[in-house]
C-alpha cells in the first residue's frame, strides 16, 4: 500500500490537510514565471552556513518560482541531556524568496517527499519548510529508545528548526499540519508560543481524557441518517459472520507478499480490528452519497465484502510491514495522545479479541507503555486559556474531531467546513468563514520581520 494511502487510513492520519485544496486557491503572481527558476547559488551557500544543516539533495519537480531541497538537521535525542547523543532529522524546503513568509509544515509522520505546497503556503505565496516527526521515516534516533518520543521533545525539535532557519527567513512564520501534523503544530506552540506568528491546524483531534470516549461514541451514534448507520452496522455483522472465509483469503494474500502478523498476533485478530474500525474510518475518509450507496447490502458476495473492507479500512495496515513502520504512532497514542472507543454492542456475540483496537495491539510487549494522564489536559488548558493566533479547521462529518480544540479569544478561531470529512481545507469553508480564515492568515503573515528569537 502506498505511503499516502496507509497514512490516510490511520486515526490521526497525516492527511496533509489543505494540500488537496491548493488548486482552488489563486497562485501568487511571483510564483508564476513560466520559466524554471534561475540557479541561485546564494541560497545553497546560506543553507550550508546554517548550523547543523546539510543539503542531502536538490530535487526537480517544484513549481515555477520555487526550488526543492531535501535537508538534514542534527538534533539532540534528548533536548534536556546532551549526553544522549544526536540524530539527523529529515527536512524538506520549498524556497521561493527570503523576503516571503515561511510556512512550517509537518505531517506528524514521515515527510512527504514530493514538492507540494500546503494551502497556507499557496495563500501566502511563501516558502515551505517541512519537518519530519522524530522516530518516523529516516528521522530515527539510535539506539531506538522510545522514551524520547514525547510531545515536548518533538516541540523542541521544531523550536530548533525555527531558530536555525530564521537566519535565512527573517519574516513572518506560520505553522500548519493536518490531523496528527496539526496536533504536533499545536504542541509546538504550547511549549514555544512565540516561535511562529500563527498556526493553522486542520482536523486535529484533542483527546483530553483518554478514559472518556463518550464524545466519539455519540458522534458515531448520530452521524448520517439512521439508515446510514444501520447499513454500516449490518455490513460489519456480515463481515464477521463470513469471518472464516475472509480471514483465510486475507492471510493467504498477506503471506503471498512475504508479510505476516507477528506484531498484531494473527490474521484473525487483524481482521477483527479492521471490522471494528469500519464506522470510524468510513466517516473519516468518506461518507459521500456515493460512498453510502457502495456499502454492501445483504446480497453482497464475500468477494464484494472483502474488497469493500479493504478499501474502507486498509487491510495491509495491520500486517507487519506497515504495522512495524507505525509502531511510533501507536506508541504515542498509548503513552500521551490517547485513543478512542468504537461501538461494539451490535457485534458482541461475534467478537473474539477483547481490547483488539487498543494501542498495545500494535506495540510489541518489550516496549513499555505507561500513559501520561497529564499531557493532553495541559495542552488543552493552554489552548483555551493562553493560546493565541490559532486557527482550527474541521469537517462536520469527521469523527476524529468529535473532541475538538476550542481556542480562547486571543485572535483564534474554530471553524467548521459543512459536510466535510477528515480531509478538509479553508477552501471547503462557507464563504463567510473562508474570508475570515484568509484574513486571519494574511494578518498574521503581516506581522513583519523580526530578529531571531532565543
Amino acid at each position: 500500500m502506498r505511503t499516502w494511502t496507509r497514512r490516510r487510513l490511520l486515526l490521526s492520519a497525516a492527511s496533509t490537510a489543505g494540500l488537496a485544496a491548493t488548486a482552488s486557491v489563486p497562485v501568487p503572481a511571483h510564483a508564476v514565471t513560466g520559466t524554471p527558476p534561475a540557479p541561485d547559488d546564494a541560497v545553497v551557500r546560506r543553507l550550508n552556513a546554517l548550523p547543523g544543516v546539510r543539503i542531502v539533495e536538490e530535487r526537480p519537480g517544484a513549481e515555477p518560482g520555487y526550488r526543492f531541497f531535501v535537508l538534514g538537521l542534527r538534533q539532540p535525542v534528548d533536548h534536556t541531556d546532551p549526553s544522549a547523543g544526536t540524530f539527523e532529522q529529515r527536512l524538506t524546503l520549498l524556497h521561493t524568496s527570503a523576503e516571503c513568509p515561511t510556512v512550517l509544515f509537518t505531517t506528524g509522520y514521515e515527510a512527504t517527499p514530493t514538492p507540494r505546497r500546503t494551502e497556507p503556503t499557496v495563500l501566502l505565496g511563501g516558502n515551505q519548510l517541512q519537518v519530519e516527526h522524530r522516530y518516523f521515516g529516516t528521522s530515527i534516533p539510535r539506539p531506538h529508545d522510545y522514551s524520547h518520543l514525547t510531545v515536548r521533545q518533538a516541540a523542541d525539535d521544531h523550536h530548533r528548526v525555527v531558530r536555525a532557519f530564521r537566519r535565512l527567513y527573517p519574516g513572518a512564520w506560520i505553522s500548519t499540519g493536518g490531523s496528527k501534523g496539526g496536533m504536533a503544530s499545536v504542541y509546538h506552540r504550547r511549549f514555544h508560543p512565540h516561535d511562529v506568528d500563527g498556526t493553522v491546524a486542520y482536523a486535529a483531534p484533542n483527546n483530553v481524557d483518554d478514559r472518556d470516549d463518550s464524545a466519539y461514541l455519540r458522534f458515531l451514534a448520530t452521524v448520517g441518517t439512521p439508515a446510514d448507520r444501520q447499513a454500516i452496522e449490518a455490513v460489519q455483522r456480515r463481515l464477521l459472520l463470513h469471518r472464516a472465509e475472509l480471514v483465510t483469503r486475507y492471510e493467504a494474500a498477506t503471506t503471498a507478499t512475504g508479510d505476516g502478523f507477528r506484531i498484531v498476533g494473527s490474521a484473525d485478530k487483524a481482521f477483527e480490528v479492521a471490522v471494528l474500525r469500519v464506522p470510524f474510518m468510513f466517516w473519516q475518509n468518506g461518507g459521500s452519497p456515493a460512498d453510502l450507496a457502495a456499502v454492501p447490502g445483504p446480497d453482497a458476495t464475500t468477494d464484494e465484502l472483502y474488497t469493500w473492507l479493504d478499501r474502507t479500512t486498509g487491510l495491509a495496515l495491520y500486517a507487519d510491514t506497515n504495522a512495524r513502520a507505525y509502531i511510533p504512532y501507536w506508541y504515542q497514542l498509548g503513552t500521551q495522545l490517547g485513543y478512542l472507543s468504537v461501538p461494539t454492542a451490535h457485534l458482541a456475540d461475534l467478537l473474539r479479541h477483547p481490547d483488539a483496537i487498543e494501542p498495545r495491539t500494535f506495540v510489541p510487549r518489550d516496549i513499555p507503555l505507561r500513559f501520561d494522564t497529564g499531557a493532553m489536559p495541559d495542552i488543552d488548558r493552554w489552548v483555551r486559556r493562553s493560546g493565541s493566533r490559532l486557527l482550527f479547521v474541521n469537517g462536520t462529518r469527521d469523527p476524529s474531531v468529535a473532541e475538538p480544540f476550542r481556542p480562547g479569544p486571543r485572535d483564534s478561531r474554530l471553524l467548521w467546513a459543512p459536510g466535510a470529512n477528515h480531509h478538509t481545507s479553508i477552501a471547503a469553508l462557507s464563504a463567510t468563514d473562508r474570508a475570515e480564515a484568509t484574513a486571519m492568515l494574511t494578518r498574521w503573515a503581516a506581522r513583519g520581520t523580526r530578529a531571531p528569537r532565543p
